[in-house]
């Protein structure tokens, strides 16, 4: 299965409808020149992933121009696109009394849809947890390998990635790729570059984490988006500035990887 992680760079002058073109035409030609089966976008790249206060004006519906955007771009390239995620606006305030989620969208080139609302709000009692429902569901789905086999990738999104237990349940739910959208600032960029590749050690799993570079609402983000095998290898990993990596990966080395180091059958918990 070949991957490219679209690691974008923006900053605050660039407006939303501005970047929505400029990264469908990026899109294209990635799609064009490398021919992948899936393409990952990071998480909140239209919104801006630190500016809380445009949220609530950049919010849509699931039906709304953005998830048309990206459902046009997933047909018009042949491809499964994780279009990253967006503001949704929900139909009716959830548990919490928030009318707003950060919803990522897995999206097929014959129209299927996908939708994670993010678990773990970010923000220390403000920002997310403020002014979002946290998601309720653990998702995984089938995508299109380039093979004969289907592969199960599980979805998450940035702040996810530090609670183990979610992935546990991916796997559980049979998923051999994690794929990772998110928008993590270079002042702990660290962090995410060691989380990916423990979940991927310690679930034998395939980790591909897309982040944002750039720096908007005064935070620098830390890009660094990686590739991770099973094994905890480093298949490819990007800079600090925008960039794309394009990846062929093995679900079968998935396979092997747990056969051959059976840690997950003494698993007790």
């Amino acid at each position: 299965m070949r991957a490219a992680i679209v690691q974008l760079a923006y900053g605050d002058a660039e407006t939303m409808p501005e970047r929505v073109e400029r990264v469908c035409a990026l899109v294209r030609d990635v799609a064009a020149e490398h021919r992948p089966d899936l393409v990952v976008l990071p998480e909140l790249w239209g919104p801006t992933g630190f500016d809380y206060r445009r949220w609530e004006g950049l919010a849509e519906p699931l039906d709304g121009p953005w998830v048309e955007a990206m459902t046009q771009l997933a047909a018009d390239t042949a491809t499964t696109l994780h279009a990253g995620s967006f503001i949704e606006r929900l139909a009716a305030p959830g548990p919490d009394g928030r009318t707003l989620a950060n919803t990522s969208l897995l999206l097929t080139a014959d129209g299927g849809r996908t939708a994670y609302r993010k678990i773990h709000r970010f923000g220390f009692g403000s920002g997310e947890p403020k002014l979002l429902e946290a998601g309720a569901d653990v998702i995984t789905t089938q995508i299109a390998s380039g093979t004969a086999e289907p592969v199960t990738v599980g979805l998450s999104t940035c702040y996810d990635l530090r609670f183990p237990e979610l992935y546990r349940q991916q796997l559980d739910a049979g998923a051999q790729v994690f794929v990772v959208p998110a928008a993590w600032p270079a002042a702990r960029v660290a962090h995410w570059t060691l989380l990916g590749r423990a979940r991927a050690v310690e679930d034998q799993a395939f980790v591909l984490q897309c982040n944002t570079a750039g720096t908007h609402a005064g935070t620098e983000m830390g890009g660094r988006s990686q590739v991770v095998a099973p094994t905890g290898e480093v298949l490819a990993e990007a800079g600090v500035d925008e960039e794309v990596l394009v990846v062929d990966i093995d679900p079968a080395l998935v396979t092997s990887t747990r056969a051959g180091f059976p840690v997950l059958t003494d698993r007790r918990l």
